[in-house]
């Protein structure tokens, strides 16, 4: 038996609102004739009478209504998923999920969001901050779209690219006397109270280092994991330290002062994508923001 098709469908549901032929024809772009033709085919499928003639215009008989009751929750159906598609391909709908180190969930990630809100406003970010190694674990199980990590260590199942590079800086409460200076020397810490990182913290052997090899004594007063607690006790005025760049232009905005060292103490900002994910344009987008911002941030480390 041959069936309906999404055709006979069309031109059903086109008489049925409009009343007539002629005006079917015109919505579906197509002559009278043809529209006649098909209502009669789909009679015969149906082996249903639904329209009779009246004065030129086709009125829909009780079988006709009831068929069309069934024709509308179709029709309804069909435009809920012409919509879903327009709202995926306008970026309505969706969810871009991130792991990333504690610092920098406090620093570029709401910066970055901002940017990238005001494009995608429906968009839906979910912000999951963990310290390596389990974040590298979590990177390399599948479970999030993105990772922001320290290490140019590639986590397994991942391709990992350096989005940010600039120069560890010196901070310093606003009133300390080192403020009179664009750059400091490893030897304007002496004696200095210092807010330090924690000892396994890859950054803090690199600063000791610097001082070790000069014989430069530091009072080390405070030791944390966290650069953000580092900043916020520097803040407090209890002493000075030596931090990651974007850490530290996050606290300028709330008065800490930011110098320049003048050793090189290179600190990069990676960016770690899982192979295995399904492919999503919303990612990309979301990199898009990620990586204007960290111009943005270059640009500001520039400034004086």
């Amino acid at each position: 038996m041959r069936r309906l098709n999404l055709r006979h469908i069309e031109i059903f549901w086109s008489v049925m609102t409009t009343g007539s032929a002629t005006a079917a024809a015109a919505l579906l772009h197509t002559s009278q004739p043809t529209i006649s033709r098909e209502l009669k085919r789909i009679e015969t499928i149906t082996q249903l009478v639904l329209f009779k003639r009246a004065n030129a215009k086709l009125v829909p008989t009780e079988q006709a209504l009831m068929l069309f009751d069934e024709v509308k929750r179709a029709y309804f159906g069909l435009e809920r998923i012409s919509k879903a598609a327009d709202a995926i391909r306008q970026y309505k709908h969706g969810q871009v999920s991130l792991a990333c180190l504690p610092a920098f969930s406090q620093t570029v990630v709401p910066v970055v969001c901002k940017h990238f809100l005001d494009l995608y406003p429906d968009v839906a970010i979910n912000i999951t901050p963990q310290d390596a190694p389990l974040l590298n674990e979590w990177l390399s199980s599948q479970r999030y779209d993105l990772g922001l990590i320290e290490d140019s260590v590639v986590p397994g199942g991942t391709e990992v690219e350096c989005i940010f590079t600039a120069d560890t800086v010196c901070i310093l409460p606003s009133q300390h006397r080192l403020n009179a200076k664009t750059i400091l020397q490893p030897e304007d810490f002496a004696g200095e109270n210092f807010i330090s990182l924690a000892a396994s913290d890859a950054y803090r052997n690199k600063i000791d280092s610097c001082f070790d090899s000069r014989d430069i004594k530091r009072r080390l007063l405070v030791e944390t994991h966290s650069a953000v607690a580092v900043c916020a006790t520097v803040a407090q005025g209890v002493g000075i330290a030596i931090i990651n760049p974007l850490t530290a232009l996050a606290y300028a905005k709330l008065g800490l002062q930011v110098r320049r060292f003048a050793l090189s103490i290179p600190y990069t900002l990676n960016m770690a994508r899982p192979l295995y994910r399904p492919y999503s344009p919303l990612v990309d987008s979301f990199i898009g923001s990620l990586r204007q911002c960290c111009q943005t941030f270059a640009l500001q480390l520039k400034e004086p």
